[in-house]
């Protein structure tokens, strides 16, 4: 009996192999990317994982500055939370421009990629120099802005490459990019800032810019619909075989003789109809407030951590930073636990209409332990109980948000497959707006009630999650049913 490996193979005949370098000899260059050799997908996952990694780490990165631009631009504690929070609004707002586009057939994956990603480069570089608080602001708005791209369109870069079985394993190593990220951004900085606060800006640097030479050189597009279209043309003698600098330039040009009108439409289309199904469906509706819910919670942390570790343990500024890591640890040991499961036991499940609730199985446990991993971090914050005990709260915490963040990734591409990058977008905007208002009025919460009661009520509204994702489980056949949007 073939296995879903074989049955993905299937739907990769030679016909489907567009470009020639020769006529007597097919060319994967122009194939789906689904035909692709498999370490191909390897590197092309590796980089839009590091893509992800490096972006959401720029966000955590500037946190240990915090102190030295409060003395120099004699600012308070409030206001310097903006350097985290107007670079997760810039990259909220950017996938609603930059995945629309991406959808358009003639345009594809790579430009949005290259174009925004150059530009995060040149104002990651150009902001060493600013000596303005405002100004600095603005450009960090920039930044996330511009690096936003492989927040979402990552996503749907994976599902071209990957069957609807494969596709989980490969989304493992990006939803690790985007929940470690901002864990490890203060760990890479900690100790920097104390030779200059700006180092953290030049680390970004360090790590942006080689990443812009690989995706400008070394990634292949991946939009099935863009490959066949230059796969006809080369096909057709119109074109030569074109790679790298050239190929992209070549994408530029046909996107700028596109019609206005055509691109406007699908533009239009591609935007509005994401909100559209947020909005009307109950079962996106769900998916989106809830993981917007746990992802802003999870950000409140770079407020929760300085009041509790240093004022409870009398942990020093450094040592607060490596307890960052914790975030991590959780991941990592939920991304190999996932990953166990899902091979073992989902891997040869059908995909029809009838049981693709059954991705949302691992998802069940994982909203108890969110709630659990909360109320573990809200009750021991307390100089009578170990600093260890609340750390691991927050360890349990970050590896359940993986876990629900996983399994509801696979399973909103399998109900809308059509607008996969726009939906992503719509999901990330949402959840990364609440993020950054977390940001700014978590400080003000916790010292206002206390870590253990405004984290005691984070919990007790996570419990709503819980019965939302049994619902979905038992119920979301008969939503999708009812829904217009569903495939």
């Amino acid at each position: 009996m073939a296995g879903p490996a074989d049955r993905e193979k299937d739907q990769c005949p030679e016909s489907t192999i567009l470009a020639m370098d020769d006529p007597s000899k097919p060319s994967q260059e122009y194939a789906p990317a689904e035909c692709w050799p498999m370490a191909r997908k390897v590197w092309v996952t590796f980089v839009i994982c590091f893509y992800t990694f490096v972006v959401y780490c720029g966000s955590s990165i500037v946190v240990p500055s915090y102190g030295y631009m409060m003395l120099q631009y004699r600012i308070s504690e409030e206001k310097v939370s903006l350097m985290l929070a107007i670079y997760i609004v810039g990259y909220a707002v950017g996938p609603l421009v930059f995945g629309p586009v991406s959808e358009i057939a003639e345009i594809g994956r790579n430009p949005p990629y290259i174009i925004s990603f150059t530009l995060f480069v040149i104002i990651s570089s150009l902001i060493w120099v600013l000596d303005s608080f405002p100004a600095i602001l603005v450009f960090r708005f920039l930044q996330g802005f511009f690096g936003s791209p492989g927040l979402t369109t990552g996503g749907a870069t994976l599902q071209d490459m990957f069957g609807a079985r494969s596709a989980p394993i490969a989304y493992i190593f990006w939803v690790l990019g985007f929940n470690c990220g901002p864990a490890l951004g203060p760990l890479i900085a900690t100790f920097a800032v104390h030779e200059d606060w700006r180092w953290p800006f030049w680390e970004i640097i360090a790590m942006s810019a080689p990443l812009l030479l690989v995706l400008l050189f070394l990634l292949p597009e991946t939009n099935p619909e863009t490959l066949s279209i230059h796969g006809a043309r080369r096909a057709s003698g119109s074109h030569r075989l074109l790679r790298g600098p050239k190929a992209f330039l070549m994408q530029v040009t046909a996107m700028r003789a596109l019609p206005t009108q055509m691109v406007k439409d699908r533009f239009l289309d591609a935007l509005v109809k994401p909100p559209e199904i947020t909005l009307k469906d109950p079962a996106m509706a769900f998916c989106s407030l809830y993981t917007s819910l746990i992802y802003a919670i999870y950000y409140s942390f770079f407020e929760a951590f300085p009041l509790t570790y240093p004022n409870v343990y009398g942990f020093s500024a450094d040592s607060t930073c490596l307890l960052y890591a914790s975030m991590l640890v959780g991941c990592v040991i939920a991304a190999a636990m996932y990953g166990y499961y899902y091979t073992r036991y989902t891997w040869h499940t059908g995909l029809d209409s009838s049981n693709l609730e059954l991705r949302l199985i691992p998802a069940i446990p994982a909203t108890v332990l969110v709630t659990v991993g909360l109320f573990l971090y809200a009750w021991t914050s307390r100089a009578s109980v170990h600093w260890i005990v609340p750390t691991i709260g927050v360890s349990i915490y970050s590896g359940a948000t993986f876990v629900v963040f996983q399994a509801l990734l696979c399973y909103i591409p399998l109900v809308y497959p059509r607008y996969v990058s726009s939906l992503f977008a719509a999901a990330d905007f949402a959840r990364s707006t609440l993020a950054a208002g977390f940001v700014m009025f978590s400080r003000p919460m916790y010292l206002s009630i206390g870590i253990q009661k405004a984290v005691s009520i984070l919990a007790g509204l996570s419990v709503l999650g819980i019965l939302g994702v049994l619902v979905l489980f038992f119920y979301g056949a008969n939503l999708r049913a009812r829904s217009t949007f569903t495939a």
